[in-house]
């Protein structure tokens, strides 16, 4: 948002609009394209690819409209509170989200596992062990071997806490007028973002190549590419929400005080720091 709160009207309202039931249905195309596609049926993977191109194209018409009406000077405070409650609820969504997988996680290695050695279950599966990183009880998993912390999940940890510093200088160069140093410590966490992703898109083959460490690789395979996947997911959203917002800075918008899109995409940003942190300990070191 940068928009001077005095041409704003008391609560603005917007009209109508058909972006919502146009994204509704893009989902809808896109999650019949992968139920068919994993299902092997032959027009899955048209669909699906064409339901996310879809969303995209929505996405971008349905954010420059509110673009257009932040720049046009009809948000105000209370406008302001309502994106900041919105995105507040959203990361807090992500949060039970990855709640869940980490939650897999400990399900597994701290309860299922010890379960499956104890003297009961000895006679059905008298070779199995409670190490993380099993084959399982039937063994009927590939061998593979695990992931361990180096040398590329520290360095991407380097990576991602110095991209929390970088973004956090652009945020303190844009409340000071600075708008120059803002894109360029903002161009700056982008590019260690997607160094990021190099480096997991390397990890991946490594894995899937010389580990045989696949996501059907039991448990430990699904939680780890599960849990990986996704932030890497987010990681990419997170960049390219900061791309639009480098973007609009360049284009001269946001003011000192007004810029909830910097401040929504960099609290994402950081949130996504903090859950490779847990990642990093609980998946690599543990």
């Amino acid at each position: 948002m940068s928009t001077q709160q005095g041409q704003a009207p008391y609560y603005f309202v917007p009209g109508p609009s058909k972006w919502p039931v146009l994204m509704g249905a893009a989902l809808l195309v896109t999650m019949a394209g992968a139920s068919a596609w994993v299902n092997g049926i032959g027009w899955g993977k048209g669909v699906n690819i064409a339901g996310i191109l879809a969303a995209l194209v929505i996405l971008y018409y349905w954010f420059g409209d509110a673009i257009a009406e932040s720049e046009g000077g009809m948000y105000n405070a209370r406008i302001d509170t309502s994106y900041r409650w919105s995105m507040s609820w959203f990361i807090f969504s992500e949060v039970m989200f990855f709640g869940a997988f980490f939650g897999a996680l400990f399900y597994a290695r701290a309860i299922s596992m010890p379960w499956l050695a104890d003297l009961d279950h000895k006679f059905l599966w008298p070779d199995f062990s409670a190490n993380w990183g099993n084959t399982g009880p039937a063994g009927v998993v590939d061998k593979f071997q695990t992931m361990g912390p180096f040398w590329i999940p520290t360095i991407n940890t380097a990576l991602l806490l110095t991209s929390g510093v970088t973004l956090t200088i652009a945020h303190h160069a844009l409340r000071e007028g600075e708008r120059n140093k803002t894109a360029i410590w903002l161009f700056a966490t982008i590019l260690l973002g997607a160094i990021f992703m190099g480096f997991q898109a390397y990890e991946y083959a490594h894995a899937y190549s010389d580990l045989n460490l696949k996501l059907t690789s039991g448990i430990y395979g699904s939680t780890f590419f599960l849990l990986t996947g996704f932030h890497g997911f987010h990681v990419t959203m997170g960049a390219i929400m900061l791309s639009v917002v480098l973007y609009r800075v360049l284009k001269g918008h946001f003011t000192p005080d007004h810029h909830f899109a910097f401040e929504g995409a960099a609290w994402y940003w950081h949130f996504v720091d903090v859950v490779w942190l847990g990642l990093y300990v609980v998946v690599y070191w543990m």
